[in-house]
């Protein structure tokens, strides 16, 4: 039994362009006009959503205001079609069937690329939601399809290579510049888009699929580095519902944790806890590489929340995970995390407990990060000093804070920034010793920089 249509204003407008009975047509035209984005495939099934709700991107909508105005002889704005504003886009829902996570995927992927950031904030009921339908929903049967392009196994793996790419820039220069997510996006919407959409077996559809959320999972990070947190949960939100079509628990738990690691960041320590247990229930026996990093960032949760006890266990579990990593390391997405990272979460954690001297006695080896890690070495040192500041050592504290100058030059970071700040206002209480006041001068001329 066929829906019934809610975009009335669209179904206005084809009738009156001679499209009324004629669906496929339309879209044989859109696809025409819209060639230039890359190989589009929309059909009259296409259509027939877009009159029940869906809504299509941007830059679609843009080709079919061309198209109708061309057979109605005047200019139609975008606002005519019916589709609502860009922010009607339904926030952090977790997609209910691969074709709905290829239509959203599309939808925020051509919003950052025309630098539209999603409004709204980091929403923790969202985010739960979106980790039970991972961790509960059904698997996929089958996620083939047939489209215009041919989708092979070496295509999918140049895929894997722009992933590592940009992770490397990430983690080099931090994800401050909205350039490198709006390139990121661009090849986003303009290739693995259109890949989505293509022709492929059931075999290479979940490689395809496992790409597409690595790439989103990178796009999340970056954006949450950023400060830009509603694209960072929608991201990961997409990137959950791609690894689930994957068939992929493992990442979808790496994924759900970056979620928990989100909000912590922002405050949000029970939904966090729930984040976090839910990704390593999802993850089963996993290798011991992933399961030292699922509970290190469950012991950040712990921390914040106040829960000792928990916190010390995740922490212990890490810890024997990673001692079994040489024999078990599992995936290639995992191998940055190293005992400097478990370092860095024990030192976080513990100092939020108040736990100062346990916590400093992890500050050396938190610091000690192969090269690429310019980000987490700022980020780690800006924790050293605030923990020794908060454990009443202020000579440590400055001599630390001494060393954030170098360590954060060329790197351009919101949580950078923000655990300077708080190193700040941890020290400003004693900001009437001359080497308090000299450091709080520098870090001032820090933030200040662009």
């Amino acid at each position: 039994m066929a829906r019934p249509v809610t975009n009335s204003a669209f179904e206005g407008l084809l009738l009156a362009a001679g499209y009324g009975n004629a669906h496929a047509a339309f879209a044989r035209q859109l696809n025409h006009a819209g060639r230039n984005e890359g190989a589009w495939r929309y059909d009259a099934a296409s259509v027939y959503w877009w009159l029940r709700g869906r809504r299509p991107g941007e830059h679609v909508q843009a080709a079919m205001a061309k198209t109708l105005a061309r057979k109605l002889g005047r200019s139609i704005a975008v606002t005519e079609l019916g589709f609502g504003a860009a922010d009607s886009i339904g926030i952090c829902i977790y997609p209910a069937s691969v074709n709905g996570a290829i239509d959203t995927a599309e939808q925020i992927w051509t919003r950052l690329a025309m630098h539209l950031n999603l409004s709204g904030v980091f929403d923790s009921g969202k985010a739960i939601e979106a980790a039970l339908g991972w961790r509960y929903d059904l698997p996929d049967k089958t996620v083939s399809r047939n489209g215009r392009q041919q989708v092979t196994s070496t295509d999918v793996q140049s895929l894997y290579a722009l992933a590592d790419h940009f992770t490397d820039l990430d983690r080099r220069h931090g994800s401050g510049s909205p350039h490198t997510r709006a390139v990121m996006a661009d090849f986003l919407v303009r290739q693995v888009a259109p890949m989505l959409h293509g022709t492929y077996t059931d075999a290479v559809g979940r490689d395809l699929m496992r790409a597409a959320a690595t790439l989103s999972g990178q796009l999340a990070f970056m954006s949450y580095d950023a400060g830009e947190h509603a694209m960072a949960q929608h991201h990961v939100t997409l990137g959950l519902r791609l690894a689930k079509a994957a068939d992929d628990r493992l990442y979808g738990a790496h994924l759900l944790a970056n979620l928990a690691t989100q909000a912590v960041f922002l405050g949000h320590a029970r939904a966090a806890a729930r984040l976090v247990e839910a990704a390593i229930d999802g993850a089963g026996r996993a290798p011991a590489a992933v399961v030292a990093r699922l509970h290190a960032t469950a012991a950040t949760a712990y921390g914040q929340s106040g829960d000792r006890r928990a916190c010390l266990v995740a922490l212990s579990k890490a810890e024997r995970a990673l001692d079994r990593t040489d024999t078990d390391p599992g995936p290639r997405w995992v191998g940055y995390f190293s005992p400097a990272h478990l370092a860095g979460a024990a030192l976080r954690s513990l100092g939020d407990l108040n736990l100062y001297t346990q916590a400093i006695r992890h500050a050396p080896e938190a610091l000690e990060l192969a090269n690429q890690n310019t980000r987490t070495r700022a980020l780690h040192t800006a924790l050293v000093a605030m923990t020794h500041a908060r454990a009443g050592d202020t000579d440590a504290a400055c001599y630390w804070s001494g060393k954030l100058a170098p360590h954060s030059a060329g790197i351009r970071s919101a949580r950078v920034r923000q655990r300077v700040r708080e190193l700040v206002a941890t020290l400003s209480p004693e900001q009437a010793t001359p080497q308090v006041n000299e450091v709080l001068h520098a870090l001032a001329v820090l933030l200040a920089a662009p």
